[in-house]
């Protein structure tokens, strides 16, 4: 859950201050590694399940409040959007019945946010990234009210000295800034936890490195982002670039982003995971409370380690590694896999559990020291290239370029069948999680390509807003009656229901719009619309700010009057030109253009524009949904 209770590094004496604790806590990590402190068994799991709330038109909802008042649990918290909320699962011994007691008691905490959710008119869903989410809820005004994230936002923001860029290519390309760190809101995860013994961290860490590739590949669940096709799981990417405080423009040097898979292999102990996000990532805040860790120690105690697990929690490794004192009092080490997405289905979910723990408990032996014989950069490689192509993905094994879902399906699936034996799991409970990883990666039919097919298919039938309300809707449906996501049927476009969900500009604007420059030449323009087949011709400047339009009925007029060659747009074009919000009701702005007598509207946000709305897309807005109402 984290430290809610964080202050800034004011001043140079507060940061020596908390260097030093953070020092003094490596060091009192070190002594307790070297007396074999750490506790070895029970092994324990355990579990973050996040969520995002939705509203009846399928847009987030930011009702999170309602949630937390209501459910009095105290293992229910906030996350960054007002739309998302975090269940924190309790520790289970790993064994016998703990995948379907963990199944279960999810299936309970969702149900009872679910029943919440009904008196509020909200729903629950499980998904990576909600495919409906767009600008409106990535203002200041959506991230929840909570010192500790508008601080986090302000530090990261005052260290790029700018806004923090997205750049994912897929499919289709995003390519945008944002003066806020909301869009890692976008993202929701199942976050799984697996204690280690002590002497055998280092190569349980380094094993966990070497297959997450593989292991996300086969969970892939978050292919769209504002109505874009982009990566199989575009929260690797998405959690990156959203709070990356580097910035392009003063970078002369290569520095690893805060989110991250990694460097290097792990060589001698834990310990040096720790000493490694110190040697390369700045201290941004402290917890409220320090201690002397050491002294702790030497009275026979268990120390906490704030200034450690602080730091730590600001560097977002992919398998992170953590400190944590048991019930029993001891202190113990865990890997935190951060990679899995949420969803579509708790069952999917543990399915991707039950295999990741199973993998994780089956190295064999010749992967015990793979730090000598395996190139990083492979396992880097295939990570990345798992999260843009997701179960169709290549990837580097043993020198070789295998296929990821035969490497699943003749490897790694065999090893977690073995891993979760040794640890006595219920093999009843074994056949049906993996049982699940193995019809999915034979079907090829993971979240990720589900969606990606299913909205491909709908946009030939409907815009982009539809495609993704539909896809939302199909979602929600599924997950209610909880079948895996190898077993769910294609997305049906309902026309019937479909006008309900055009309601707002941004719902029936076209976003690929003919525009030029005010300083290019009619001559162009005629082309274009020749070209592009269409009757108006936005102008714009550098800063995509509207400055004019030009309209098939303007050129005809001049042509009839004549005009010399080489004669520029802004000579000609109309300057006080008609426009919207993204947020004006669909009624409200067909209505302007019938008063107006206009055929195109232009969508303007902060001076910019986002779009354009003409009779030619109302007209097949009206055709795709059979009905349209005003």
């Amino acid at each position: 859950m984290g430290d809610q209770n964080v202050v800034k590094l004011e001043g140079d004496e507060h940061r020596k201050h908390f260097t030093q604790h953070l020092l003094n806590d490596i060091k009192a990590f070190d002594l307790l590694l070297h007396e074999n402190k750490f506790e070895d068994e029970p092994i324990r799991i355990g579990a973050e399940q996040e969520v995002v709330l939705v509203g009846p038109d399928w847009m987030p909802s930011l009702n999170y409040d309602k949630f937390i008042d209501e459910a009095n649990d105290p293992l229910l918290t906030t996350e960054l959007g007002r739309f998302n909320l975090e269940i924190n699962l309790p520790p289970f011994a790993f064994s016998t019945d703990a995948l379907s007691r963990m199944h279960k008691l999810l299936d309970q905490k969702i149900e009872k946010l679910s029943a919440i959710g009904k008196k509020h008119n909200t729903q629950v869903l499980l998904t990576g990234i909600l495919p409906t989410i767009h600008w409106d809820y990535l203002k200041f005004e959506c991230m929840t009210p909570n010192p500790r994230y508008e601080l986090i936002n302000s530090l990261l923001k005052s260290n790029r000295k700018s806004n923090f860029e997205i750049n994912i290519k897929g499919l289709d390309e995003l390519l945008t800034s944002h003066p806020n760190i909301l869009f890692e809101a976008c993202n929701t995860s199942f976050q799984v936890h697996l204690q280690i013994p002590q002497n055998r961290f280092v190569e349980q860490y380094n094993w966990a490195q070497l297959i997450a590739g593989p292991v996300l590949a086969a969970a892939c669940n978050s292919p769209l982002l504002m109505g874009k096709r982009l990566w199989s799981e575009t929260r690797i990417a998405l959690f990156q670039q959203s709070i990356d405080m580097r910035n392009s423009k003063y970078l002369k040097r290569e520095i690893e982003p805060r989110v991250t898979f990694g460097r290097h292999w792990l060589k001698e102990s834990a310990s040096d995971y720790y000493k490694e996000n110190v040697a390369h990532y700045n201290l941004l805040v402290s917890p409220e409370k320090l201690e002397d860790s050491i002294k702790i120690i030497q009275q026979g105690g268990v120390p906490k380690l704030p200034a450690l697990n602080m730091h730590s929690g600001t560097v977002y490794s992919w398998n992170r590694a953590c400190y944590g004192i048991s019930d029993t009092g001891k202190p113990h080490l865990r890997i935190e896999n951060r990679y899995l997405p949420a969803g579509p289905t708790v069952i999917d979910e543990m399915a991707n559990t039950a295999f990741w723990l199973g993998v994780m408990m089956a190295m064999p032996p010749n992967f015990k020291n793979i730090s000598q014989e395996i190139s990083f950069e492979d396992v880097r490689h295939n990570f990345y290239n798992a999260a843009q192509h997701g179960i169709e993905s290549t990837i580097k094994w043993e020198g070789k370029n295998v296929p990821v879902a035969q490497l699943i399906l003749n490897k790694l699936l065999p090893w977690a069948h073995k891993g979760l034996a040794t640890m006595n799991i219920n093999k009843a409970d074994i056949d049906l999680y993996l049982g699940i990883i193995e019809q999915r990666v034979k079907s090829k039919q993971t979240g990720a390509a589900w969606t990606r097919k299913n909205f491909t298919q709908l946009l030939n039938q409907s815009n982009k807003h539809e495609a993704t309300t539909s896809i939302t809707r199909q979602l929600a449906k599924m997950c209610a009656r909880g079948n895996p996501v190898h077993q769910w049927p294609d997305v049906e476009l309902n026309l019937g229901d479909a006008h309900k969900h055009f309601y707002t500009a941004r719902h029936i604007m076209k976003t690929d719009i003919a525009t030029l420059s005010e300083n290019d030449i009619v001559d162009l323009a005629i082309n274009f619309m020749v070209w592009k087949n269409v009757r108006y011709i936005l102008v714009e400047n550098s800063k995509h700010q509207l400055k004019g339009l030009l309209s098939s009925r303007r050129l005809i007029k001049m042509l009839r009057e004549g005009w010399k060659d080489g004669l520029g747009i802004k000579e000609i074009m109309e300057e006080n030109v008609i426009c919207v919000s993204p947020n004006t009701t669909t009624q409200d702005a067909i209505q302007l253009m019938i008063d107006k007598n206009i055929g195109c509207l232009p969508v303007v946000s902060d001076s910019r524009l986002l779009g354009m709305i003409t009779e030619r897309d109302i007209v097949n807005v009206a055709h795709k949904t059979q009905k349209f109402n005003l």
